[in-house]
């Protein structure tokens, strides 16, 4: 079978979060599986650099119609990598500028028109260089090829057998945008209704995926029961419960090449379930690393690798803050997001800077450092689609306490000290004190050395590659195949 994925992000060319992560690998997964697989993404001014004189233009100029005015794209070949084919949409004018999709804490004003031209793009460009049986859209950048194929291209012979499956990796990126928009794209006021593209008064890309593709998936089980509820669903569970039948979940996997202790090139130590000796030494390299030095064996390390934002469970951290550093405990934390919490994160190592440590910005380095090297990872997210991070930190034998929610509620079973079962440790209600309380069992284990070893190699026995996944993913391409003929 072909399947072509269309995503606004994929590593190693652009990244913003895990989507890149899931669209870098599970193509790949796909071509093991014996699939032909092409992946469709926006030519970046950051992808540029990567392919100077590894690539060729495949396409030298398709038109892409607007209300008033023509845009000429061409599609540039990538390559294969790994057995999976790149082309890129080469738009300069909409694509070439420093961030993907606006400056740091906006958007672009034109998104709609740049996202929109993606997604036709991708659609005339198949009829030039292979027409696939399914198309794997991902969240609303990508969301207008169902709509597009269904609406503008229907009569389009080439691309009538072609199947839609959408991903939505988070519901609450949408890509709303004002009821002008409908006329902006071409499309005809008839789609502008409550049952198709219009929602609160608003164009939305997402939703006009939701309704026009075949099949519809998201990224954990338990998410894709959540979004059918008002409070995850982002004023989309009432469309999303009438498509109920059509949606799968499925958890994303992990990338254990680039994520295993064993191996992991940026540890000062490699250690396994059999020998753990190496955690050690990576613990004592992340407090280096973080001018942590003289922290005795007996306070645990927790480690944090986020977004600073609300949705990631930041304003309960601020809440237990003062209480948590009474504990006995060192933190450490890395990443960037919303200036009040950016602002809170460094108030706090400045008030404790012998417990609190923290990094504004990524690194990919630092943070397989802290999952290395802490002893246990937080997670208190509000909600959390899948999460990636509880995943590594199983792998790395250190130990998640999160918010059962999502994926985190998914991958994570409670510790139960009596029967030497459980993964970590969870909390239900969002509230500060239930984060605190599961932090606090987390620390009671800590201090029984052997039983916390247990504990590490139980999440560390866990296998979340993505062969189960992708094998998911494959059935699913094969059922919207067979609606869609």
């Amino acid at each position: 079978m072909h399947i072509a994925f269309a995503a606004s992000e994929c590593v190693p060319f652009a990244k913003t979060g895990g989507l890149a992560d899931v669209v870098g690998t599970l193509p790949r997964e796909m071509v093991k599986l014996g699939h032909e697989v092409t992946v469709y993404l926006p030519l970046y001014a950051r992808v540029r650099p990567l392919l100077e004189g590894k690539s060729r233009e495949a396409v030298r100029s398709i038109t892409i119609p607007f209300r008033f005015y023509n845009r000429f794209v061409a599609i540039v070949d990538g390559g294969r990598r790994d057995g999976v084919q790149f082309y890129f949409v080469d738009c300069p004018e909409l694509f070439d500028r420093p961030e993907l999709y606006g400056p740091a804490g906006g958007e672009y004003t034109d998104n709609a028109e740049r996202f929109a031209l993606f997604c036709r793009a991708v659609v005339e460009a198949v009829k030039l260089v292979g027409v696939p049986e399914v198309f794997h859209v991902h969240d609303w950048q990508a969301a207008l090829i169902p709509v597009y194929l269904r609406t503008t291209y229907a009569g389009d012979a080439m691309l009538r057998g072609a199947a839609t499956v959408l991903t939505i990796h988070n519901a609450a990126y949408q890509g709303r945008f004002p009821p002008g928009t409908t006329e902006e794209l071409l499309f005809p006021w008839s789609l502008f209704t409550m049952d198709k593209l219009e929602q609160y008064d608003r164009f939305n890309f997402l939703k006009g995926g939701i309704v026009y593709s075949d099949l519809l998936t998201t990224v954990s089980r338990k998410y894709a029961e959540e979004i059918q509820t008002a409070e995850f669903g982002e004023q989309m569970d009432g469309i999303l419960r009438v498509r109920a039948a059509d949606l799968r979940g499925i958890l994303n996997g992990v990338d254990y090449a680039r994520w295993n202790p064993a191996a992991d090139p940026n540890l000062a130590a490699h250690y396994s379930p059999e020998h753990l000796e190496g955690k050690r030494a990576c613990r004592a390299d992340l407090l280096h690393a973080f001018g942590l030095e003289a922290v005795a064996d007996s306070v645990p390390v927790i480690g944090i690798v986020s977004r600073f934002a609300t949705q990631k469970g930041i304003d309960l951290i601020a809440r237990i803050a003062e209480e948590l550093v009474e504990r006995d405990v060192v933190v450490t934390a890395l990443g960037s997001g919303e200036p009040i919490y950016e602002n809170f994160l460094r108030s706090w190592a400045f008030r404790h800077p012998g417990s609190v440590a923290v990094r504004i910005g990524y690194d990919d380095a630092l943070a397989h450092k802290i999952e290395a090297g802490a002893d246990m990872f937080l997670m208190p997210s509000r909600y959390e689609p899948s999460g990636l991070n509880q995943l590594y930190s199983l792998k790395y034998g250190t130990v998640p306490v999160v918010r059962a929610t999502g994926g985190l509620d998914d991958t994570i079973d409670e510790w139960d000290e009596e029967k030497g079962t459980g993964t970590g440790f969870k909390f239900h209600g969002y509230d500060a004190k239930d984060l605190l309380a599961a932090i606090g069992r987390a620390i009671d284990a800590f201090a029984d050395k052997q039983a916390w070893k247990r504990l590490m190699r139980n999440g560390m026995a866990q296998n979340y590659s993505w062969e189960g996944p992708a094998r998911e993913y494959a059935e699913v391409y094969e059922e919207a195949a067979r609606r869609r003929a």
